[in-house]
């Protein structure tokens, strides 16, 4: 009976083992960056942010809708930053680094409809 007890305390420690270094080893690799996305409102903050899909390597996003900043935590081996930026210029809203065509930014709601830069 002993023995079976000291097998059982082995076997939870070794799992107790496996999921620290296994959760140690999926924060590791995230990387967490910080940017302007230009927009409005928080139907602005909803379609940036529903954008960015977890399945794609992201793990976090907010969008600040008073500062336009856009704070987001990835899995780089899975999207890059540019990457994260063009999937938001897709779907109509600039960056600094990448624009949205103009096809895009016109689908926009109109108070979604930011004032944009000269390209």
């Amino acid at each position: 009976m002993r023995n079976n007890n000291n097998i059982a305390i082995l076997t939870i420690f070794y799992f107790m083992i496996v999921g620290i270094v296994g959760s140690y080893g999926q924060t590791a690799d995230k990387k967490t960056e910080t940017f302007k996305v230009f927009g409005n409102c928080t139907m602005c903050k909803a379609t940036i942010e529903n954008t960015l899909k977890k399945k794609d390597g992201i793990t976090k996003k907010e969008w600040n809708t008073e500062t336009k900043m856009l704070t987001v935590t990835y899995v780089p081996s899975k999207i890059s930053l540019k990457e994260i930026k063009q999937k938001i210029a897709d779907v109509g809203y600039d960056t600094v680094e990448i624009h949205a065509k103009d096809e895009a930014y016109n689908t926009l709601h109109s108070c979604c409809k930011y004032d944009r830069a000269k390209k």
